[in-house]
């Protein structure tokens, strides 16, 4: 049975109990559907032979060896990982574009006996929803939350979270804190990835309910912000936190521990700035590094690297519109959420 989406939230999405994802392993590393488990008929190295036996060959010499390492590959799967299943379990399984590879596996599985779906279009069809709704306008009200490096806008945003406010993090999508030194286990998510975790946050949002997100440049790390997403921050209205530098400082020395704990990596980046600093701030930035001084390099880089840049950021962007909420010091986080709820209160009305 072929189903065709029509949304990223399709309900017949839900009538399946596992879906499968039969591309190779790099294809399913790059994106998929959430949730999806792979269970690969051809493995990148079989996949990339067939292709060239097909170019080189013939397409039918290509078939023939693609038939016999996908049945030996699905039988595989059905003695390991599908071994547990009963005759109730409803596969939903799908490929590049709903084809061969989907194909051959979803008529060896109902042979078996279980009801089996196949996403008509495959992988294909679904990034086609998440690309309309990461470039759609944000049909959301968006309240911004800024503030110069180390304002606590993250955690603040948490909080707020958990107080029942809608939030989007874009930060926690992108697995990066955004920033020189914001690199995270794990590494980040390729930009599809990326893109198809924001569809999915996005299409889960109340309409009715404002969406409150922190100030971001257009690139989180080594991901971009797509077009909707990244338009609704530039137009909507501001509340920014102004907490002085030697808070902000001593606040991110704090959370930045485990950026601290590798010190070379620390200096690297900051040889990496070589281009845009004099060599004097930069040996200095460097001397800190070395003494461990982490509020104080934290105070260097805001005043001379970070700040000029938001500032210069937000003459671009800000259209007066912006309320500014005055923090004198972040080692109250709830008082200081307390403070942006009020203002988000007044901003709402």
């Amino acid at each position: 049975m072929d189903i065709r989406l029509t949304s990223l939230s399709d309900p017949a999405l839900a009538g399946f109990d596992t879906v499968i994802d039969t591309r190779s392993p790099s294809e399913f590393a790059e994106d998929h559907l959430p949730g999806a488990i792979n269970l690969p008929v051809l493995s990148d190295e079989e996949r990339a032979q067939v292709g060239t036996i097909y170019k080189q060959v013939s397409p039918f010499d290509a078939r023939k060896l693609g038939g016999a390492l996908v049945a030996a590959n699905a039988a595989r799967h059905i003695a390991g990982p599908l071994a547990g299943f009963g005759g109730g379990w409803r596969p939903l399984v799908y490929c590049w574009r709903g084809g061969q590879r989907s194909g051959a596996f979803a008529t060896i599985l109902g042979q078996i006996g279980w009801r089996v779906g196949r996403i008509e279009g495959g992988y294909k069809a679904w990034r086609s929803l998440v690309v309309a709704r990461v470039t759609a306008d944000v049909a959301v009200p968006v309240v911004v939350l800024d503030g110069n490096t180390g304002s606590a806008k993250t955690e603040i945003l948490q909080r707020l979270a958990a107080r029942g406010h809608q939030v989007l993090d874009l930060e926690g999508l992108a697995n990066h804190r955004g920033s020189l030194f914001g690199a995270l286990p794990g590494g980040q998510p390729s930009q599809k990835l990326f893109e198809s975790r924001l569809a999915m946050a996005l299409e889960a949002l109340d309409p009715s309910r404002p969406l409150l997100v922190e100030a971001e440049s257009s690139r989180i790390g080594e991901v971009n912000l797509p077009r909707g997403i990244w338009q609704a921050i530039i137009a909507a209205p501001r509340l920014r936190l102004a907490v002085p530098v030697e808070a902000r400082a001593a606040y991110t020395a704090r959370s930045y521990g485990d950026a601290c704990a590798d010190p070379t990596r620390v200096a690297h980046i900051i040889e990496s700035l070589r281009p845009l600093h004099p060599a004097e701030r930069i040996a200095d930035w460097l001397r800190l590094v070395e003494a461990r001084d982490w509020t104080g390099l934290s105070l260097g880089l805001m005043r001379d690297h970070y700040d000029p840049r938001y500032d210069k950021h937000r003459a671009r962007h800000d259209d007066g519109r912006s309320r500014v909420v005055a923090l004198q010091r972040l080692d109250d986080l709830d008082a200081a959420t307390a403070r942006v709820e009020a203002a988000l209160a007044g901003l709402n009305r």
